[in-house]
């Protein structure tokens, strides 16, 4: 060979990648770009053209609060909403995302509070309309934010006509779900024990309030026998409480007649105040010690006490003194239990729902006895006692800011000085706080609006059977989210409507001296009509009342001011989206939140929607966990360990948070920080490099079609996992499945292509000549495997799947507008990926070995070696029948031999009867292949390459 000869540049001849899709992702800077171009091209509004027609997939989005930046939950709730009506949309339907934001309620209201509170002005002395509109403005700011904050993440959806609760329309839509509850007789106001948030000033439903550890007073008070059996009158009957103020409340004792119960005398006392030897108590029989422990004395068992003889009881009130001089009846309670206390339950019906519903149980009974069952209101809205409860005046159960007031100690003092306080401690449990103050709350008995949950609609059902019979009907991902649902449903207490707030949608109704609604179809409508028109300020305006009433204004009804719980104003969302949006259907194909709105949005929207229509507004119902920190800790910034998405996009980008959420288990809490960051990245970039290699393949596609029969083997073994994987990725998206989809499109494209299939592949589609069949077999199946995973992951990817859809096409639009490949039945051949699996088995002790032989520098690349197989599995040896089997190996030769092999050969523990010995490949080097064979300058016009490349040459040189 000559100098000249051994110098030839080849790289030309070469069908090297070429391709302008960078390695380098650039996301920060690319995404807000493509935002813009989405925008500027009217990406949504394309969507919804190319969709017409098509059948309707609805995911309904729930409305998040207007009223601040998005947060990590924020993020990973639409990103899910996004990838799933985006997978739909690109499977043959029109599935329409209508963005949606909760405005009204505590959480706005509070913040307008706040700033009244730094310029030392007062709500109240504002005009309601005033403060109102002020609401509404700061309502309006945060939507205008979040929506570029949800675009940023590639969220795709009508932001320009999304659903707001303070949109006039919804409103009036509101206000008429509510009147159709009125009309249907559903709607009633009563008093009962509410949580209260004296911090707000208004009530709060459960969905409301999340719990807590606090330490608080308890105390075991003893109630004199008046009246029972002869050895029983002048003892006591002692209860136990946590909640010390509510002694003023109490009305009656509860006790079990499941349980054994005796009377006591105390033998020894240690104590300043409390029991002294001699006096006689009854207490549970199981609890009589523990009772006695905590007041540091000794007890004697003096005899049973039956639950006829505890029903025949009336005791005084412990503060009979102090003005509480009513009859304290022993009433038989399905709630008291004897795992703690006493075995009786102080029963203040003006502070407990279980109180409250033992009382009304009791109550015809009790007025047959003489006994009043009227329920005290001993608390007002400010936490202070009310006249209702005698002897402390100015004592306040809770401040302004939820700290506990001076109630509780001055009832135990009271108690003390009465002789009537048997012990008192401290506790540590679980307490309600408000969601939003996080204050602790109270219960307090309250005049408030509420629906029936098992009064007869007229069909035989309740609202509780109707929506019980709702949640059987609904497809729950996971499913365990059905049974958790159902439990919230089968114990709920009536539904509080009410709140004692200004922002809001009124209780639109008006009402008589006894409490009855106005049935007025006439006044209904104007209602509606003024609404649909001026919104729900109009409820408040000046002449409010005598302009609805019109010709009624003269009778006596009575305008409630009250405002609708918002979780009714979300629960109602389903009416005016879903039903008179002609681009949206009823009900939802899905509702998809945080697991939290199980008591939440699932919950409202549930009991409206079967209140009002008798089923649920969905079909399905998917929950998220929660975000923690990597060690599985809850974000806060007092932990300094939030993740703010704003701060991931900004430098990595929001694929990379997109894939994150992809990759996690989202049904369940997942992790997120620095390091899952990383990780996320890593995969990204292979991915990313996947992608890039096919494109730059495929600069040389023509676009030819090649057979399936006419393929090589491992062409058709590509189109065989492209039609496993087609079937992976449908089924997994329908199970709102992504992570199975991520990890088996993840693995395939590390594993089987950048690791096998285009490792393998390269020196046919680098080297070969323009007509071979293997090379242009080879571009045929790499544009399918480009189309297929492309559109496959564009739903989870949106941008980089975008910039490499147009890199590929640049004449198209957008991979958004297009549709998942369809993948022919005829691709799969499961004979053919078993055969194969055979091969490559045997490939990985040849890889395995060669990997020994590079390590020790016996080689340097793989091209070098020219190993003997020895392979005494018959199976496996007729699998390698007829394949180039050093291609395959990436070796410039290679020889496999049916034996077991020498002693000394390489083996790999887990593939039997294979083993390799490494052997140097004879010849010259290819200066343009770089393999080494025997046939190198065969050629004598290409004297420094091997025959297939001067053949290749020569074909190349025809052609051009």
């Amino acid at each position: 060979m000559t100098d000249t000869a051994e110098k030839v540049d080849y790289s030309s001849t070469l069908y090297l990648p070429q391709t302008d899709f960078p390695m380098r992702a650039g996301l920060p800077q690319k995404e807000p770009e493509m935002v813009k171009r989405w925008q500027e091209m009217s990406l949504y509004k394309k969507l919804r053209a190319s969709a017409a027609g098509r059948e309707k997939f609805v995911l309904h989005d729930g409305p998040p609060y207007a009223n601040g930046n998005i947060h990590i939950g924020h993020a990973l709730n639409k990103i899910l909403k996004d990838v799933i009506t985006r997978s739909f949309q690109m499977r043959g339907f029109d599935a329409n995302y209508v963005p949606g934001w909760d405005c009204h309620g505590l959480p706005i209201e509070w913040k307008i509070e706040e700033k009244y509170r730094e310029k030392g002005k007062n709500k109240d002395e504002v005009p309601v309309n005033e403060f109102r509109q002020e609401c509404r403005d700061f309502a309006s700011q945060w939507i205008k934010i979040q929506s570029e904050e949800f675009k940023r993440l590639g969220i795709e959806g009508d932001f320009e006509n999304p659903y707001t609760t303070m949109n006039f329309h919804a409103e009036a839509r509101i206000a008429g779900e509510l009147l159709k509850i009125a009309k249907s007789g559903q709607l009633y106001r009563g008093s009962k024990p509410v949580m209260w948030s004296v911090v707000e000033r208004t009530a709060l439903a459960e969905a409301e309030v999340e719990y807590a550890d606090v330490e608080s007073d308890t105390i075991w008070v003893k109630f004199p026998v008046v009246e029972g059996a002869a050895d029983l009158k002048g003892n006591f009957v002692v209860i136990w409480t946590t909640t010390p103020w509510t002694i003023p409340g109490n009305r009656a004792i509860s006790f079990s007649s499941r349980f054994p119960y005796g009377l006591y005398e105390v033998e020894s006392a240690t104590n300043d105040f409390g029991p002294q030897p001699g006096e006689k108590l009854i207490f549970a029989t199981r609890l009589a010690d523990e009772a006695a422990a905590k007041a540091k004395l000794t007890l004697k068992f003096l005899r049973d006490v039956a639950p006829e003889e505890l029903v025949a009881i009336t005791a005084a009130h412990p503060l009979a003194d102090l003005g509480y001089d009513f009859p304290v009846p022993l009433l038989d309670g399905d709630h008291v239990t004897d795992d703690a206390g006493t075995g009786f339950v102080h029963t203040a019906p003006s502070h407990g729902r279980e109180d409250f519903d033992a009382w009304m149980h009791h109550a015809r009974d009790l007025e047959a006895r003489g006994i009043s069952a009227k329920i005290p209101f001993p608390v007002d809205d400010a936490g202070f006692y009310t006249a209702d409860a005698p002897g402390f005046d100015g004592a306040r159960v809770m401040d302004d800011n939820g700290k506990k007031g001076d109630a509780n100690e001055r009832v135990i003092k009271a108690l003390i000085a009465a002789d009537k306080l048997f012990a008192r401690g401290r506790l540590k449990h679980s307490y309600p706080h408000s969601w939003r103050s996080k204050k602790p709350v109270i219960f307090r008995n309250t005049p408030q609006w509420f629906v029936y949950m098992d009064k007869d609609l007229g069909d035989a059902t309740t609202l509780r059977s109707r929506a019980l019979a709702a949640i059987d009907d609904t497809r729950f991902v996971p499913a365990g989210g059905q049974n958790r649902l159902r439990a919230m449903i089968e114990t709920r207490p009536d539904w509080v409507l009410s709140r004692q707030r200004a922002w809001g949608v009124p209780i639109a109704v008006f009402v008589d001296e006894n409490g009855e609604v106005l049935q007025d179809d006439a006044v209904n409508a104007r209602i509606l009509e003024a609404f649909e028109a001026e919104g729900a300020d109009a409820w408040f305006a000046e002449g409010a009342r005598e302009r609805f009433l019109d010709t009624r204004a003269n009778e006596g009804w009575t305008q409630v001011r009250d405002i609708l719980d918002v979780w009714f104003d979300s629960g109602s969302t389903h009416s005016f989206v879903l039903e008179d949006r002609p681009d949206l259907k009823w009900p939802a194909d899905v509702y998809l939140e945080g697991s939290d709105q199980h008591r939440g949005w699932f919950h409202s929207s549930l009991l409206e929607s079967c209140a009002t229509r008798g089923r649920a507004p969905y079909n399905a119902v998917v929950t998220h966990g929660f975000t923690m920190d990597e060690q599985g800790r809850k974000m806060s910034k007092s932990l300094g360990n939030t993740v703010v998405p704003q701060d991931v996009m900004k430098e990595s980008g929001a694929d990379i948070l997109r894939l994150w959420v992809m990759t996690t288990d989202y049904w369940e809490d997942q992790r997120l920080g620095k390091t899952i960051i990383q990780t996320n990245i890593d995969a990204y970039r292979k991915l990313r490099n996947t992608v890039r290699w096919m494109l730059g393949t495929l600069a040389h596609d023509n676009g030819e079609e090649i057979a399936l029969a006419d393929m090589p083997e491992l062409e058709q073994l590509m189109l065989h996992r492209l039609a496993e994987l087609d079937k992976v990725v449908r089924e997994g998206y329908d199970a709102f499945d992504f992570k199975k989809i991520t990890r088996s499109l993840i693995d395939f494209s590390n594993v089987e292509l950048s690791a096998f299939y285009f490792d393998v592949r390269k020196d046919a589609l680098y080297c070969d000549a323009p007509s071979s069949l293997k090379r242009r077999s080879a571009l045929a199946v790499i544009r399918k495997l480009f189309d297929c995973l492309v559109t496959w992951l564009a739903p989870m990817l949106p941008f980089t799947m975008e910039e490499a859809w147009l890199s590929r096409n640049p004449s198209a639009v957008s991979v958004h507008l297009e549709q998942f490949p369809t993948v022919p039945a005829e691709w799969l051949n499961p004979a053919l990926d078993e055969k194969w699996e055979k091969i490559r088995k045997v490939r990985t002790v040849v890889t395995g070995a060669l990997e020994i032989e590079r390590r020790e520098k016996r080689i340097g690349s793989s091209l070098e070696a020219a190993p003997v197989v020895h392979v005494g599995d018959v199976e496996l040896f007729k699998a390698l029948e007829g394949q180039d089997f050093a291609e395959i190996c990436i070796t410039s030769a290679i020889s496999v031999v049916a034996d077991e092999g020498p002693a000394d050969a390489f083996r790999l523990t887990e593939v039997g009867k294979v083993s390799v010995e490494p052997k140097l490949a004879e010849g010259r080097k290819c200066a343009r292949s770089w393999k080494i064979t025997p046939d190198v300058g065969s050629d004598p016009e290409y004297p420094d390459v091997s025959a297939r490349d001067a053949a290749a040459l020569r074909e190349l040189a025809v052609r051009h």
